[in-house]
């Protein structure tokens, strides 16, 4: 634990065009143990960033400035390959919420608000900062897992298991109201797979797919996960953003690509109408349309923030109601025959 006055390794770059927001800025930053830069333009930002040596561990970025303002130097940033992956909280004095919404969408992990609240400040900071270390830290582990499972031919069977429980589990532990909902699905996915006849191996290939296809959320911001009311139609739309996150992340893992399909396409509708790519049908990669099932089944057979588990014959409606309009009528027949035999609903959250 780092204590009052002393500052730990974790380095956060501030840049606003307000020496008074820097000054302060820097005081809150240090006095909870984190070491900060600040620069007055988002010139000299990108000057910084791109002059070699070790890079911020966070930019905390304001909206406003003098060209280029706070959204041209996040889409500059972007554009380079060393600094695509930064993570950056926006700074604003706007109490408009469209501004946050643009932001999120442009990129930025999270917002805070102007004149700081010291807390808030470094919560956020120290969040995003060890968010970020846990995303790489596992992507690493995984990629490196992977390549020794190439390298002695055993491809799924040999990737660790507590790697992606792991990250499974970091996308879990952001959603106060998720409970085993990765774990659940991935098990859902591989009894529908085994039903259908596929293989050993291609049954734990659906199974590890499953409990990684809401990784994206892991680039979703708290507020939005944890929001106790509806989302309104701009929060939505960022939510909708996880699929194609979790193709990016699990995307650079060439030799499990099913990893990814899980995570970009199993918000897909058999009928054109999901998301991100409005792919039908069989176009729809088979391990996608699988997962598609079994996480709606979990989702209403969990509990929420605004309701209960729902009653299985309230999901079982839903499901029939969604085969060959959402789900692969194959797969959701299999779903159902599932909830046919689960006569004491053990098949729910506990």
């Amino acid at each position: 634990m780092i204590e009052k006055g002393q500052i730990s390794g974790d380095w956060v770059l501030v840049v606003d065009d307000d020496a008074e927001n820097l000054h302060r800025a820097s005081r809150i930053l240090s006095s909870g143990g984190l070491r900060s830069s600040c620069v007055r333009s988002g010139e000299d930002a990108l000057r910084l960033l791109t002059r070699g040596g070790a890079l911020p561990d966070l930019m905390l970025l304001d909206i406003h400035m003098p060209e280029p303002d706070g959204f041209e130097t996040l889409a500059r940033m972007r554009a380079l390959p060393t600094l695509a992956a930064m993570p950056v909280i926006f700074l604003t004095a706007e109490e408009d919420s469209a501004a946050e919404i643009q932001a999120l969408r442009a990129g930025a992990m999270d917002f805070i608000r102007k004149p700081f609240v010291p807390e808030v400040l470094l919560t956020r900071a120290r969040h995003t900062i060890e968010l970020t270390r846990l995303q790489n830290d596992l992507a690493r582990q995984v990629e490196d897992k992977t390549r020794a499972v190439l390298e002695r031919e055993e491809r799924i069977t040999r990737i660790n298991a507590q790697v992606v429980h792991a990250l499974a589990g970091a996308v879990d532990a952001k959603d106060a109201y998720t409970n085993g909902h990765a774990e659940r699905v991935a098990k859902y996915a591989r009894e529908i797979a085994r039903r259908l006849g596929w293989d050993e191996e291609r049954q734990k290939s659906v199974y590890m797919t499953g409990l990684l296809h809401d990784v994206g959320k892991i680039g979703i911001p708290d507020w939005i996960i944890n929001k106790p009311e509806h989302l309104t139609d701009e929060e939505y739309a960022i939510i909708k953003t996880h699929p194609a996150k979790g193709g990016r992340i699990l995307g650079n893992i060439s030799e499990f690509p099913e990893l990814a399909i899980g995570a970009r396409w199993h918000h897909e509708r058999w009928d054109g109408g999901g998301y991100p790519d409005g792919i039908a049908g069989e176009d729809i990669p088979a391990e996608a349309r699988i997962i598609a099932v079994a996480d709606a089944y979990d989702a209403m057979a969990s509990r929420r923030s605004y309701r209960g588990v729902l009653p299985q014959e309230k999901i079982r409606a839903e499901l029939e109601r969604g085969k060959a309009t959402q789900f692969d009528p194959e797969f959701a027949d299999i779903m159902l025959q599932m909830m046919s035999e689960d006569t004491d609903y053990r098949m729910r959250e506990e």
